[in-house]
């Protein structure tokens, strides 16, 4: 049984249409947990209605971080939010690091302005506060509000992680910016987007700079095509000070999120490894530097730092060799490998022909599908055909912001063609995104 950016030129909308609406929540049951504030009219308070949900993985007695996962701009991709604390990849690294995963939804109207809670000044980053203290009241793990963050961002989640770890340096331990950085000069073409400075403790945060080729590096037009130039100013307004930033262009997509996953996954495995203390509560490592490798901007082939014969200060930053050889892989066509099967289902239960068990994603490759064996012979697939019109197929479907589809799918199957009053046995295995199978 065992073998079951954010774009500086356009910020209203995403381009998926989502249609869920707010009133749709997957249940909240421990291990999940939320809150929701509703808009306040004071000023400097954030003025939309927010959800977070978070995750603690069962069993962990002291939570040591806080990974945030947060959406992007725009109506859709606010609701997309909504599920971002139910993904089994992202939980496979939070479990890892005994971290809670934790993701916002944002209430913001399709046409209002953004930069009300993408830039964290703007009420969301107190908001953030106060819901991690909460959430700690509710969760039995009042470390969570003095925990460090590990954040991910997409487009204008991608600016609000960026301004946190700007606003708050001593907090983040890693900081991913998917097609999102904060602005460090004034745009007079968006007079709302208000300016960031780089202070000196946040040049020992590593941070990862992830925009589509399409957005500006390879396509120089469009809606999206500002965002390169913009990464590239914040890139090198941070490294040129010795910043630990790299660039990772994601060499087959525009602003949607892609594969990215498979890269900011292990890039942040790699420096929670490092940065987050050992016992909760205790002050953050930093980041070591003697075993970084470099890279070109704009380049696809790193080497030793020692090695490097260009200008230091200008090179894309990466942590240690083995992130450097899966940013190699990543940068030419994201089919970053996998040569460890993933882990085995568990808790098969069977209740007449309907069938339910529980899985974790694989940390390298998550969960594409699942095969299901009656007597030893395969008898169905869940899902039938895996989808994800953003990139590599997956279990739970993908959203624009790199969430779960809705409603959630659910590790379920139904033999039809089982015999009445015949007894069999049942086998569910695991498949990872690389076509692994496990146990």
């Amino acid at each position: 049984m065992r073998n079951i950016v954010f774009s500086l030129l356009a910020l209203a909308t995403s381009l998926s249409a989502q249609n869920a609406p707010y009133d749709f929540f997957p249940a909240a049951d421990p291990p999940y947990y939320r809150v929701r504030y509703e808009a306040s009219t004071k000023p400097g308070e954030l003025i939309f209605p927010v959800n977070y949900t978070i995750w603690i993985p069962p069993g962990v007695k002291s939570v040591r971080g806080v990974i945030v996962h947060q959406h992007g701009c725009g109506e859709g991709s606010c609701k997309s939010g909504l599920t971002g604390a139910f993904d089994l990849h992202w939980q496979a690294l939070a479990k890892k690091h005994d971290c809670a995963l934790l993701a916002p939804s944002y209430e913001q109207p399709e046409k209002a302005d953004c930069q009300m809670w993408c830039d964290p000044r703007n009420g969301s980053g107190a908001a953030f506060q106060k819901c991690l203290v909460d959430l700690g009241g509710k969760s039995g793990h009042p470390e969570l509000s003095k925990v460090p963050w590990v954040l991910w961002g997409h487009s204008g989640g991608g600016h609000w992680a960026g301004g946190m770890v700007l606003t708050h340096p001593d907090r983040v331990a890693a900081a991913w910016l998917r097609s999102g950085v904060p602005l460090l000069k004034a745009n007079p073409d968006r007079p709302t987007i208000k300016t960031h400075t780089v202070p000196e403790a946040a040049l020992k945060v590593p941070v990862m700079c992830n925009p589509g080729t399409k957005e500006g590096v390879t396509v120089k037009e469009g809606r999206f095509a500002g965002v390169w130039p913009a990464n590239e100013e914040f890139f090198n307004a941070v490294r040129t000070k010795g910043g630990l930033i790299g660039v990772a262009v994601d060499p087959l997509t525009a602003h949607e999120c892609g594969n990215s996953r498979y890269m900011a996954i292990p890039w942040l495995d790699a420096c929670l490894s490092v940065r987050l203390p050992k016992n909760s509560g205790d002050a953050m490592n930093a980041m070591p530097t003697d075993g970084a490798w470099l890279a070109p901007l704009l380049g696809t082939e790193a080497v030793p730092a020692a090695q490097f014969t260009g200008d230091a200060n200008k090179a894309v930053w990466l942590p240690n060799e083995t992130v450097a050889k899966t940013w190699m892989q990543f940068v030419k066509d994201t089919q970053i490998p996998d040569t460890t099967p993933p882990p085995a289902p568990t808790n098969l239960r069977v209740n007449g022909n309907e069938l339910a068990w529980d899985a974790e994603a694989d940390l390298e490759s998550g969960i594409s599908s699942f095969i299901i064996e009656r007597d030893g012979q395969v008898i169905g697939n869940v899902p039938e055909q895996p989808k994800n019109p953003f990139g590599r197929p997956i279990f739970q479907g993908l959203q624009y912001s790199d969430t779960p589809a809705m409603p959630l799918v659910k590790m379920t199957f139904t033999d039809s063609q089982a015999e009445a009053g015949k007894k069999h046995a049942y086998r569910v295995i695991s498949v990872n995104t690389a076509g692994l199978k496990s146990k």
